[in-house]
């Protein structure tokens, strides 16, 4: 049993190599905005995800870039061997979900007062290498 567990395990390491993901917590954009621009780079490759955000003109862009920069990093950090250029990195997944809500108070007429939901989303990323999805 031992044996099998052990072989199972090396398997997934395998699996997982060609796989890199990147986290984003807590970040102060809400889920609504930050999915606009999530659905414009999902599936592209790395250099044109990057060059679509780089020059978007939405303040969730700039979150966005770190985001891949960092995730691409994590697939270095993986692949020391590797080859950036080789590998044709895309964004295989992005998922933004929504995270706390602080709740604020707003003075309204005749005495009242309406409630103000700042939102906040989580961000994960996942990337994948092109040579593995292809065999």
């Amino acid at each position: 049993m031992g044996v099998r567990k052990r072989k199972s395990a090396e398997e997934l390491i395998e699996a997982r190599k060609h796989v890199a993901f990147a986290k984003l917590n807590n970040c102060p954009t809400s889920p609504r905005k930050m999915r606009l621009m999530a659905d414009l780079i999902r599936g592209e490759g790395v250099d044109k995800a990057l060059s679509i955000l780089r020059f978007s003109p939405k303040e969730s862009s700039g979150r966005l870039e770190k985001l891949v920069l960092s995730a691409v990093a994590n697939w270095q950090a993986k692949n020391e061997e590797g080859d950036l250029e080789k590998a044709g990195l895309f964004v295989k997944e992005i998922r933004v979900d929504s995270a706390r809500m602080l709740k604020r108070l707003r003075p309204a007429p005749q005495g009242r007062a309406h409630r103000i939901r700042k939102r906040s989303n989580h961000v994960t990323l996942v990337l994948g290498a092109q040579d593995n999805a292809q065999s």
